[in-house]
């Protein structure tokens, strides 16, 4: 009797613990793409990438995504430079972090290819200054994870993250009339 209570519970256990596990997911960056649209000069926009996400979704269904700074391609290695120096000061600041929660429980719940429209509230945290965006996303239930992606891009603005003065300065160095201090963001993140 006592072996198979033991039994039981090394059962019990164990299946406590793989559907723990499996409720974590990790960011896979080389599926995962973040976007922004820069508007320059009044009519010319150009689209940058941060190159180095990583992330997860805990148990409890706490989304965190580390942006390395540093790794911004806007396909122009002077501009990149200078976005890191002036703009982000990565020597100082050299991560960004997005936060949210999701409920767990309904993602696990999904069949693999199903999808869902979801409204989140995200924070974004960079140069130390956290601000809150609603954030429109569809989810996909894939066989070991999930694919959030943008239906509308997140309107961030630099006067939220101290980011107007790296602006200027960027647009001086530039000899610019002008570059947009509001910027639409985009992103598909695959979680696994």
């Amino acid at each position: 009797m006592l072996r198979q209570s033991l039994s039981a519970i090394v059962l019990l256990a164990g299946l406590l613990i793989g559907s723990s596990a499996m409720a974590q997911w990790t960011l896979d960056n080389d599926q995962s793409k973040l976007s922004f649209v820069t508007i320059k000069a009044d009519h010319v926009a150009e689209v940058h990438t941060f190159d180095r996400l990583a992330g997860s979704i805990n148990a409890s269904g706490e989304v965190s995504i580390t942006i390395e700074l540093a790794s911004i391609n806007s396909l122009i290695p002077i501009r990149d430079e200078r976005m890191q120096a002036m703009l982000f000061e990565t020597n100082l600041f050299p991560e960004a972090m997005v936060s949210g929660s999701v409920d767990i429980a309904d993602l696990r719940a999904m069949e693999p290819g199903e999808s869902r429209a979801l409204t989140l509230d995200v924070s974004l945290d960079l140069r130390g200054d956290a601000r809150d965006y609603p954030a429109e996303i569809l989810v996909t239930r894939t066989q070991n994870g999930v694919v959030a992606s943008t239906l509308k891009p997140i309107l961030v603005t630099a006067d939220n993250h101290t980011l107007a003065a790296g602006v200027e300065a960027l647009r001086e160095i530039a000899g610019l009339p002008s570059i947009s201090r509001a910027v639409p963001v985009s992103f598909t993140v695959v979680f696994e």
